[in-house]
């Protein structure tokens, strides 16, 4: 007897009349059995004999092979169509996918918000999920061909009418067209993830393929360590196409219909609209006219050969599950000036752009999930690729040691067990727990404390504004960073990571109870820690506070920390000290009332390798204005310490910047400004020094 590996007999011989147009009656006879026999294999109440199978498969047109593994239809070769929703009876309109405008067309948006969506599908948890971004340029034959296997002639007729409209998805929609049609070049970006679970599940019941194509506002996570929880982050995908359109290929980790490679579909997002004199409600979609009861002629996917998937450019590397997701019309909103036009921009620069911004945003959001430990896999590779017509103009894999050497430090030396108590030396990671309360579900059960894990180490210049917290938490995606307030004068510049909930480790105290607690506080965005609807109806309206004493505690912990380091390392370069200093210096003749302090410094070395200088001042109050001169000075190693000029002073509040002088506010009692020194007047690089900023009297002032 045959094994059999694929769909269910029921269910597979029901889908094969449907296509074929064969009735159970009809089946019957040609078999030579009863419609009652046949209905017993529909609903499964039975199974066929080997010869009666051979029947079976003369009766439909297909071999005794098919009918035994089912992992293929009788019929394969049906037309592909668009489906496009019909305008509802009642009269509402919709001019656009709601969700979608919950994100911009922002190319680090989608990056952060598709990754994560891959990060949370990771089947095998030994191996890390692979992303691959692919952008490709089409112009000429290619782009023609493309377009053929699209069915573009039978959308052109509504994209004009959505275009027509003067809501904003039609202004999107008309800047798309026009592009394309006057450029002749489409700009393709296919996001591609391997080790992930695939769209699994039916066209339309509960399951990722339903919440994904189907749905809105449906994450289908069970995961309580998952970063989404809004079903918001696929809308971003269809955001970032100008043209409101989005193919898709799936290999599923789980059979459907007793198959898992080359599950196709495609949705379009567009207003309502009115073609031929027929209202159409928005979106359509694209695949096969389907036959079940009740869908018939609505678009399911289906299961496209290899020259299908090439003509679409779905191409997958291999067989290993995951999804590729294709928009049509990639753009990025946040790279274009409000003013610029379709002639200001370079395309190459265009689609270049977008590639930096997509290694920027991975390597951002995602430098944790990406680094690893002598034992201890990463979470995610990515990478990311540009071609032409089909050729490989640039190919970058995103490397999380070059753009977060200081933080990899700290959460490699977490892995391996390479952490410190204290900070004697450079190069070294500190590490503390810092609590966490977790408040009880609706008041039920007791509260717990969460032990999160703090990390510490020095900062090096590629790692950005230093002084920072960054906070994550289950696939450990960044969720925010903050810069370290009220930190003692002279401290060294450092970084500090913050890994609470599963990211502390899955057998932190709590990890699972922290997890679900600060998962809530999240808005849709995932960029940060505080009050939410979700967190307000599952805990308490004041559950959010125990996030700001979690905040509190970790920078005191931080503070300690990096006390601890200036006391014990004066030897390297002072950055930031002696931040007053003002003529005669402080036992001069200091008059009561004191003069103004510099209380709070925010400063990092910017790839100009410039000084770029926020400080806040504390002002003793008096009714004449404190007018003050910043001065910036090297503090090298030896000799003097030369002045370096400005090339850049901007007052910030209760303070003006008047010839060359700081104006504070008379009655303030705070100020603050920001400064960015002169890369032309620096006697040595940055690097190798350290910045001394005096605030000096103005000559002419007031004393």
């Amino acid at each position: 007897m045959t094994v059999d590996v694929g769909e269910d007999f029921g269910p597979w011989l029901a889908r094969q009349l449907r296509r074929l147009g064969i009735s159970q009656a009809e089946l019957a006879e040609r078999v030579g059995l009863t419609r009652a026999a046949v209905s017993a294999w529909i609903t499964g109440r039975a199974v066929p004999r080997e010869d009666t199978m051979r029947l079976i498969a003369e009766a439909i047109g297909t071999d005794p092979g098919t009918v035994h593994t089912r992992t293929t239809d009788a019929v394969t070769a049906r037309p592909t169509s668009w489906y496009h929703r019909p305008a509802y009876a009642d009269g509402g309109r919709e001019f656009g996918n709601a969700a979608a405008f919950a994100f911009e067309a922002d190319i680090e948006i989608l990056a952060r918000e598709a990754t994560q969506n891959s990060l949370d599908e990771r089947l095998d948890r030994a191996r890390p999920v692979r992303v691959r971004y692919t952008l490709h340029e089409l112009t000429g034959e290619l782009l023609a061909r493309f377009k053929e296997a699209l069915g573009w002639d039978a959308l052109r007729p509504h994209y004009d009418a959505a275009a027509a409209q003067e809501q904003k998805v039609g202004r999107v929609i008309a800047d798309g067209l026009r592009d394309m049609n006057e450029r002749d070049r489409l700009v393709l970006l296919k996001v591609d993830d391997y080790n992930a679970s695939g769209l699994t599940g039916d066209d339309y019941e509960d399951g990722r393929f339903a919440a994904v194509v189907r749905r809105q506002l449906d994450s289908h996570k069970s995961d309580d360590g998952a970063g989404g929880s809004y079903g918001l982050g696929k809308a971003t995908l269809w955001a970032t196409s100008r043209l409101g359109l989005v193919l898709i290929n799936s290999t599923l980790s789980v059979p459907h219909e007793g198959r898992t490679e080359r599950r196709l579909i495609g949705r379009l997002d567009l207003p309502w609209r009115v073609v031929n004199g027929e209202p159409w409600a928005g979106p359509a979609w694209f695949g096969e006219p389907d036959t079940a009861p009740g869908s018939e002629d609505v678009a399911r996917s289906w299961w496209a050969d290899e020259e299908t998937v090439e003509r679409l450019h779905l191409t997958r590397e291999s067989n290993e599950p995951g999804t590729s997701f294709l928009i049509v019309g990639a753009h990025d909103v946040a790279s274009r000036p409000n003013d610029a036009t379709d002639e200001d921009s370079d395309d190459d620069e265009s689609v270049q752009g977008m590639h930096k911004k997509l290694v920027h945003a991975l390597a951002d959001n995602f430098w944790a999930a990406m680094t690893s430990g002598a034992t201890t896999a990463p979470l995610l590779e990515a990478s990311v690729r540009t071609l032409r017509n089909g050729v490989v103009v640039k190919e970058q894999r995103v490397d999380p040691r070059v753009a977060q050497p200081s933080r990899t430090r700290a959460l490699r030396a977490y892995f391996d067990g390479d952490t410190v108590d204290r900070l004697t030396e450079v190069g070294q990671v500190a590490m503390v727990k810092v609590p966490l309360k977790v408040p009880t579900v609706r008041g039920r059960g007791k509260a717990a404390e969460h032990e999160a894990v703090l990390l510490v180490t020095a900062a090096e210049d590629a790692d950005g504004k230093p002084n920072h917290i960054v906070s994550m938490r289950g696939n450990r995606m960044r969720v925010k960073s903050i810069r370290v307030p009220e930190l003692p004068l002279g401290t060294s510049s450092f970084q500090a990571v913050l890994l609470a909930g599963h990211a502390a480790g899955r057998d932190a105290v709590e990890a699972d109870r922290a997890e679900a607690f600060l998962r809530a506080s999240e808005p849709p965005e995932h960029d940060k820690w505080g009050q939410t609807e979700e967190l307000r109806a599952t805990y308490s309206p004041t559950a959010h506070r125990r996030i700001s004493e979690f905040t509190r505690v970790a920078n005191n912990a931080v503070r300690e920390l990096v006390a601890q380091r200036r006391e014990r390392n004066q030897d390297g370069p002072k950055v930031l000290r002696d931040l007053l200093r003002l003529d005669g210096g402080p036992a001069g003749g200091v008059k009561s009332g004191g003069f103004p302090t510099i209380i709070d410094v925010d400063a990092f070395i910017d790839a100009a390798g410039a000084w770029q200088v926020e400080a806040e001042v504390k002002l003793p109050v008096r009714q004449d204005p404190w007018v003050m001169s910043p001065v910036a000075r090297f503090d090298v190693r030896s000799g003097g310490r030369p002045s370096v000029a400005w090339s850049r002073i901007v007052a910030g509040e209760n303070c003006r910047f008047v010839d060359g002088a700081l104006h504070f506010r008379p009655g303030a009692r705070t100020a603050s400004f920001s400064a960015t020194t002169d890369v032309s007047t620096h006697p040595v690089r940055s690097a190798l020094a350290g910045l001394v900023v005096d605030l000096q009297k103005s000559k002419g002032a007031s004393e």
